[in-house]
């Protein structure tokens, strides 16, 4: 008999009961601005950014209302204008080269490896040009994390900002150190798939006190600064308050006091997510055709989603591999497809910036399917989802 999965890949876990409750307080008392508190109350989403930059174990946190909005916002603290080129992986999503244009500025893409994250040598060589750009943002793309010690040795001896993006590894580490804290700043994502969920939302982190000053300012504070517990001191915001513009991108009060007990679940969230992942991982291995991305040892990944590699094979067997999951319940998405759909795209997809020729990425792009492992998935979900894939891929290469 073939097997079928029948469960959902876009159905994530229940809010904690902990933040329900929180949520309906919030509901009732109404105070959902994040600067509307009675006397004596501390709003949610100044103590979220405390807790969020203890956790972190960075000086400062900012919540904000997206995860591109905290991007964004970095460029802008960090001073990219209207002009400038801004470096970035070829392999992400559409947020990360959208928040380097909402500035005016131009994404720089960079190629990627067959780890899928970015090609170190193919950045040493751009840096190394006259007049490259001088800011980098790093996307971990579905949870990839490169080696950050080459990086970084790459990016500040070319005198390069780097900015993480962390939608996908909050929580992740490399070599010991927690994903977000080798840059200038770094932001995450709390929106749905994500690993904490308030349906959208962003947190953005930094240890420098010029650059979390005018983040403040840049996301709405109006002069109430001295509310952020995880904010810079009142003098830090005296030569930026009033050259800052105000780019209203606040989070309110309900989705901070949705997240707040979920980030203390944080670390048995991630080691749920990496069992699923493993789950996979083992249940593809060995597949004729199919490439499985091996991890570094320095890598302490989470993995809420799950790629692999169909590398130099034909648009139309790929698209039957997609076909033949699909019909047997397993959703796979396919970065390779010509034109967007649904979360997937490509650095050839975003009209508003230049394409250049990055053979290497092409190759690697025609071959990534991805799928999300929510935590509503038993081991026996994953298990029997890798069976599928297993059968189908090697079912479609057999074909010839």
């Amino acid at each position: 008999m073939t097997e079928r999965f029948t469960g959902n890949f876009t159905q994530q876990e229940p809010i904690p009961d902990e933040g329900i409750d929180a949520a309906l307080e919030v509901l009732r008392h109404g105070r959902l601005h994040r600067y509307n508190v009675a006397e004596g109350e501390t709003a949610h989403a100044a103590l979220l950014e405390q807790e969020f930059a203890a956790q972190m174990g960075s000086k400062y946190a900012l919540a904000v209302s997206s995860g591109g909005y905290a991007i964004a916002t970095a460029l802008r603290a960090v001073g990219v204008e209207a002009g400038d080129h801004v470096l970035t992986n070829a392999f992400t999503l559409a947020p990360v080269p959208g928040a380097i244009a909402s500035l005016g500025a131009k994404p720089v893409f960079v190629e990627v490896t067959e780890a899928l994250t970015i090609d170190l040598d193919h950045l040493a060589q751009i840096v190394a040009e006259k007049d490259a750009p001088r800011v980098l943002l790093l996307s971990h793309m579905r949870g990839h994390i490169c080696d950050m010690d080459r990086l970084m040795q790459i990016c500040d001896g070319a005198g390069v900002t780097v900015i993480e993006d962390c939608a996908h590894t909050m929580g992740a580490r490399w070599n010991g150190v927690l994903s977000g804290r080798h840059g200038a700043m770094a932001a995450y994502s709390t929106q749905t798939y994500k690993h904490v969920n308030s349906g959208e939302g962003g947190l953005l982190i930094s240890d420098d006190t010029d650059l979390m000053a005018r983040a403040i300012i840049l996301s709405g504070s109006y002069m109430l600064y001295e509310r952020h517990l995880a904010g810079p001191p009142p003098e830090a915001f005296e030569k930026v308050k009033y050259i800052t513009p105000n780019i209203s991108g606040r989070m309110d009060n309900l989705r901070a006091a949705i997240l707040r007990p979920q980030l203390a679940k944080l670390d048995d969230q991630c080691a749920a997510w990496n069992v699923r992942y493993r789950e996979v991982e083992e249940g593809l291995r060995n597949v004729p055709g199919l490439t499985v991305i091996e991890r570094p040892a320095a890598e302490d990944y989470v993995m809420s989603s799950f790629q692999f590699l169909l590398l130099d094979w034909s648009d139309a067997k790929v698209t039957e591999v997609v076909r033949q999951c699909a019909d047997r319940g397993v959703e796979l998405k396919w970065f390779g497809v010509a034109e967007p759909a649904g979360f997937t795209s490509r650095y050839d997809s975003w009209r508003y910036a230049d394409t250049p020729s990055l053979p290497k990425t092409d190759r690697i792009l025609k071959g990534i399917l991805d799928l999300r492992l929510p935590l509503t998935f038993s081991l026996d979900d994953c298990a029997l989802i890798a069976r599928i894939i297993r059968d189908v891929v090697g079912r479609v290469h057999q074909a010839g």
